[in-house]
């Protein structure tokens, strides 16, 4: 490969990268894991589904979530190469298409449940794919890859609004997959390389000089030059620092986690009650039109907030977002009317999906272990226990357990605060430090760099 060509290729790929994953997590997360939220009503109107066994079908959906999640943790190799990630949206679209084949709430949730494992496998290795392409200089291009779960939520919405008829549910269903089709045919070329490495977090191994495909990525060419740069030697005083660093990271890490895990708390309460609420409250026009505004907020959302995460530290960014969002889960929970209940819609929408941007990112930044499995595997542990806590309260209404919802988030707001210095470029000169060191490492400034750490071309700018 000539010089010019790899150059070529270098700035192709990025956005290649972020419009497949997000066609990828169009499919996986905003279609099949969203889909059953305007249609189980339908299902409970038209299919004579109980209220007990729609609970039951979203409870399997939650579960699949988390199990695909625990299974990217103890085995990464199931779903980090190109066959487990095309055999996982051939089950996202399979698990669609046949809701509508079957009677049985024992299946529909055999099915959710499958399409749930699918889904949290997609979402890794997308999630994956662009943290590790798309970062320095192209870092705004994971929000706009990210922003294809509102996509999808805004489809399922859209296409909600528009069944009828006794059998409305069977045909919404087959629209979701078929959506969930095309959005898989989009992204099932996706290349996959850096993805391998970063949800098996494996530490690199010494490249021979020259190799332009260590570490098993292929957005830039790696040398012993570029191993030093990445890894610098330490300085005076740096092995007397290293406990005390390593117990804040782990401190970080545990706190990032823990945010994570209340925020899927938060997000599930809201998922599951907000449309309810709304519904109770307004008429009954307003429920899909704000399903719809949900999903518009969250698609360009993580743009957003990756893009001030350029000019803000993004464990500064996080605490805020999450207190946005409790104010609009509290909103939900003491207003009643359109005006309130669209409010609250925009809110949530405008920042479930910023969350997922700024934690993976700020996870990245962690010595932290196959991280973008890890932080899956908690929030997906939040939606199980979500629904746990509210249970006893939706007898009351939907207000009280979207007020247990906006305090948990509250929670999280106030834990991820242990973050405040993580993810961000200061006006000191200090850069983000790669991921897998976790440690801010200073830019020189009018020293002539040693030889071997020559200044990288991303060098000095905001890394997510």
């Amino acid at each position: 490969m000539t010089p010019s060509s790899a150059h070529s290729q270098l700035g192709a790929a990025p956005g290649l990268v972020a419009v497949q994953a997000c066609a990828a997590l169009v499919a996986a997360i905003g279609v099949c894991r969203f889909a059953y939220t305007p249609l189980l009503p339908l299902m409970t109107a038209q299919a004579g589904l109980s209220p007990q066994a729609a609970a039951l079908i979203a409870t399997a959906n939650y579960g699949g979530y988390l199990v695909g999640a625990l299974i990217g943790i103890a085995y990464p190799g199931l779903v980090r190469f190109r066959a487990g990630f095309r055999w996982s949206l051939v089950a996202v679209v399979a698990s669609l298409a046949t809701m509508p084949l079957t009677g049985s709430a024992v299946v529909w949730a055999a099915l959710r449940c499958l399409g749930g494992v699918a889904s949290a496998a997609v979402f890794m290795t997308a999630a994956a794919a662009l943290l590790t392409h798309v970062k320095g200089v192209h870092s705004h291009l994971a929000g706009w890859g990210y922003a294809g779960v509102g996509i999808g939520i805004a489809l399922t919405g859209a296409s909600s609004m528009t069944l009828c008829g006794p059998t409305g549910w069977q045909s919404g269903w087959m629209q979701a997959a078929v959506l969930a089709a095309v959005a898989a045919c989009l992204s099932w070329t996706m290349p996959l390389d850096g993805a391998r490495d970063q949800l098996a977090r494996d530490a690199p191994k010494t490249p021979s000089a020259g190799d332009e495909r260590a570490g098993g990525t292929t957005h830039l060419p790696t040398s012993q030059a570029q191993l030093a740069r990445d890894r610098p030697e330490p300085g005076p005083g740096t092995a007397a620092r290293s406990p005390g660093r390593r117990r804040k990271t782990v401190g970080a890490s545990v706190a990032l986690t823990v945010s994570y895990g209340l925020e899927g708390v938060g997000y599930v309460i809201a998922g599951t009650f907000l449309l309810a609420a709304i519904d109770a409250t307004a008429w009954s026009a307003v429920g899909p039109a704000a399903w719809v505004l949900v999903g518009l907020a969250a698609a360009p959302s993580c743009a957003a907030w990756t893009g001030l995460s350029r000019r803000f530290p993004a464990g500064r960014l996080l605490p805020v977002l999450l207190t946005a969002q409790s104010v609009g889960l509290a909103l939900a929970a003491t207003r009643s009317g359109a005006v309130g209940a669209l409010i609250a819609a925009l809110l949530f929408g405008g920042t479930f999906m910023g969350a997922v941007a700024l934690t993976m990112a700020l996870g990245r930044q962690l010595p932290f272990p196959r991280a973008v499995a890890v932080l899956t595997a908690a929030y997906a542990a939040g939606q199980i226990v979500g629904p746990l806590i509210t249970r006893m309260l939706v007898s009351h209404g939907y207000r009280p357990a979207l007020g247990i919802g906006a305090a948990v988030v509250l929670v999280a707001a106030a834990t991820s605060l242990r973050l405040a210095r993580l993810g961000g470029a200061r006006r000191s000169g200090v850069r983000s430090a790669r991921a897998s060191d976790g440690v801010p490492v200073p830019r020189s400034a009018g020293r002539r760099a040693p030889a071997k750490t020559d200044a990288h071309p991303n060098q000095g700018r905001h890394v997510i």
